[in-house]
């Protein structure tokens, strides 16, 4: 489970910004929204966590950046060919920040145990990265790689903690590859539970990785999965009675973008198609639809419908931006609910999710006051995150009415956009 993440000049994101899944002292309503950990420094892991801001406020870049984290250790040791420059944006509204680098680091729980991993890259080459793991209260430092300066080489400390072949896996590390990731493909076992939380326990999805009906088709053509994905459907769309999927195969074109260069390769390859039937009945007449013919709205949730019945039994992080899209403010209470209730989230599932819908603050016993987060965009354009909790709201506060009167920020400026009316 996620414990905290941090970014540092990312895009818009130019100074330290830290978003905390730690549960505060609080012990409203502890037992449905956080969950235990078992450890003393971290006892409690909230459940989920909601962003609030403006449109081009840096919500969204939050979630770039985790997900742009997740890319690098999935594919710098493997996609990422010697000599290749990363497609990475540092703040460039200022000269200095231009010329930084880009931070990134996240805490999670993984068997009790707490890792803490992070890098600092350049668009030529990483040029920082350390692992910490809290196998007891005290840190043990696995590992420590910084770039020298005058010798343009990077120097290795390691910790008695890291197990195996270190000085095989230092020389095959490449400038702009990870030493995580290349020690993972040379068979650093010691290393392969970090490596597999970004790649199996953190599922990210934003226009860049949108969701897509592949997962929820998998999923429908077992029975099992078919009965709790039209059941999960049928909170939407009362009429609907069945699913069923027919599947062919055909050659096609797809479309390969390498994430961390910007590269582009069109490929040929045998492809399924499938064809999704909804089956719908009423007292008067029953009839069966194609996808296309179904509202925006159930297609999103029909795509979110197999993805979150796994992660809620798997126990997986989803981080998903502008989460509403096409969701009845209804239907996204009832995805919150869902990883809010220990007898469904059985496996210490996540939920972090931007939006705009402020009606999901006045719900009552939603949130804690520890899940909601704002971010605003100062006038030098760098965005700020930071929790209501900064504000000291009182337990039965009304969170939609404080916001939308501007006693949090992270609202919008409308002055100028009425006047261009005028």
């Amino acid at each position: 489970m996620l414990v905290e993440f941090r970014v540092k000049n990312f895009r818009s994101l130019r100074d330290e910004q830290v978003l905390s899944l730690v549960a505060s002292k609080d012990t409203t309503l502890l037992d449905t929204h956080a969950l235990p950990t078992g450890l003393k420094a971290v006892p409690h892991v909230l459940r989920s966590a909601v962003l609030y801001g403006a449109n081009a406020s840096g919500k969204s870049n939050v979630v770039k950046a985790l997900q742009y984290m997740r890319t690098v250790v999935m594919e710098s040791a493997t996609v990422v060919q010697p000599g290749a420059t990363y497609n990475v944006q540092p703040f460039r509204l200022d000269a200095e920040s231009a010329r930084l680098p880009t931070e990134l680091e996240v805490t999670f729980l993984l068997d009790q145990v707490r890792y803490q991993y992070g890098f600092a890259m350049t668009s030529e080459r990483i040029v920082r990265e350390h692992l910490l793991v809290y196998k007891a209260f005290k840190p043990q430092r696995w590992f420590r790689r910084t770039l020298d300066p005058a010798t343009g080489k990077d120097v290795y400390e390691f910790g008695p903690g890291l197990k195996g072949p270190k000085s095989v896996w230092e020389g095959a590390t490449r400038p702009n590859a990870l030493f995580l990731s290349m020690a993972v493909q040379l068979n650093g076992d010691a290393l392969r539970p970090v490596f597999d939380w970004f790649r199996d326990r953190l599922v990210v999805v934003n226009e860049s990785s949108p969701l897509a009906p592949e997962f929820s088709v998998q999923v429908l053509k077992q029975e099992s999965g078919r009965n709790e994905i039209r059941d999960f459907l049928r909170a939407a769309d009362t009429s609907l009675t069945d699913i069923d999927v027919v599947t062919r195969k055909a050659v096609g074109q797809v479309v390969h973008i390498e994430a961390l260069t910007g590269k582009t390769e069109v490929r040929s390859q045998e492809i399924e198609q499938h064809e999704l039937n909804f089956h719908h009945a009423t007292e008067q007449a029953s009839a069966v639809f194609g996808l296309a013919d179904e509202s925006a709205g159930t297609r999103r949730l029909l795509f979110l419908a197999g993805p979150v019945l796994d992660i809620l039994k798997k126990g997986l992080t989803l981080v998903v931006d502008e989460l509403d899209t096409s969701l009845h403010t209804h239907l996204v209470r009832a995805l919150v609910q869902l990883f809010h209730r220990p007898e469904v989230n059985t496996g210490g599932a996540q939920l972090i999710f931007t939006t705009h819908d402020t009606s999901l603050l006045g719900a009552y016993g939603l949130f804690r006051r520890d899940q909601v987060w704002f971010v605003q965009k100062d006038k030098d354009q760098s965005s700020e995150l930071y929790s209501l909790l900064d504000f000291s709201p009182r337990k039965n506060e009304a969170l939609e009415r404080g916001y939308l009167q501007g006693r949090y920020g992270a609202l919008p400026v409308t002055s100028g956009l009425m006047g261009a009316w005028h």
